[in-house]
C-alpha cells in the first residue's frame, strides 16, 4: 500500500489489501493513493489486484472502491463460496467522488472527473467526465471547443 504525501484519511476509513492476513500480493503496491488526496470519513477501499488513485483526488464520505466482485457462474454453489473475480481500478488525478459513490471493478476514470453522490460506476470514462446514476453514465463532458456540454450522441439510423 502506498499513500502519497499530504493525503488526509478521514475517520473510520478502511483501507485493505488482499484476501486475508499473510496473503502474498507479489511485488509492488496493490493500492496506491496519490499525494494531496482527501479520503472522506467512513469510506472503504478494498484492493486485491490493483487500485490506483491519482494525485489530488477527493472523496465525500462513505465512498466504496473495490477491484473485486463475487461471481455466480455455478448455480449449484453458494455465491459466497465461488472464487471472486478481480479487475483493476484507476481514478485519474484531480477527480471528485461524491458521497456514497460506489466504484466497481474494471472502472477507469480519466483526469478531473466528477462522480455524483450515490452513483454506481463501472466502465471507462474519459478526462473531464461527469458521471451520475445507477448504473452511472456520462452526463456531461468538457472540450475546449464546446466547454462543458451534454455528451454527443449519434443516431445510427442516419
Amino acid at each position: 500500500m502506498e499513500i502519497g504525501e499530504h493525503t488526509l484519511v478521514g475517520e473510520r476509513v478502511s483501507l485493505s489489501c488482499g484476501m486475508m492476513p499473510g496473503h502474498d500480493l507479489g511485488d509492488g503496491s496493490v493500492l496506491r493513493i496519490g499525494g494531496g488526496c482527501s479520503i472522506g470519513r467512513g469510506s472503504h477501499i478494498v484492493a486485491h489486484q490493483s487500485i490506483d488513485i491519482g494525485d489530488h483526488v477527493f472523496t465525500g464520505p462513505y465512498v466504496y472502491i473495490t477491484d473485486q466482485n463475487h461471481v455466480y457462474d455455478d448455480p449449484e454453489v453458494p455465491i459466497g463460496r465461488q472464487w471472486p473475480r478481480n479487475s483493476p481500478v484507476s481514478i485519474g488525478a484531480g477527480s471528485w467522488l461524491g458521497a456514497g459513490a460506489i466504484i466497481l471493478p474494471g472502472t477507469t476514470l480519466g483526469r478531473q472527473c466528477v462522480v455524483a453522490g450515490g452513483a454506481v460506476v463501472r466502465g471507462e470514462f474519459p478526462d473531464h467526465s461527469v458521471v451520475a446514476g445507477v448504473p452511472a453514465r456520462r452526463v456531461r463532458g468538457y472540450t475546449p471547443e464546446m466547454g462543458w456540454h451534454a455528451p454527443v450522441t449519434f443516431d445510427a439510423t442516419t
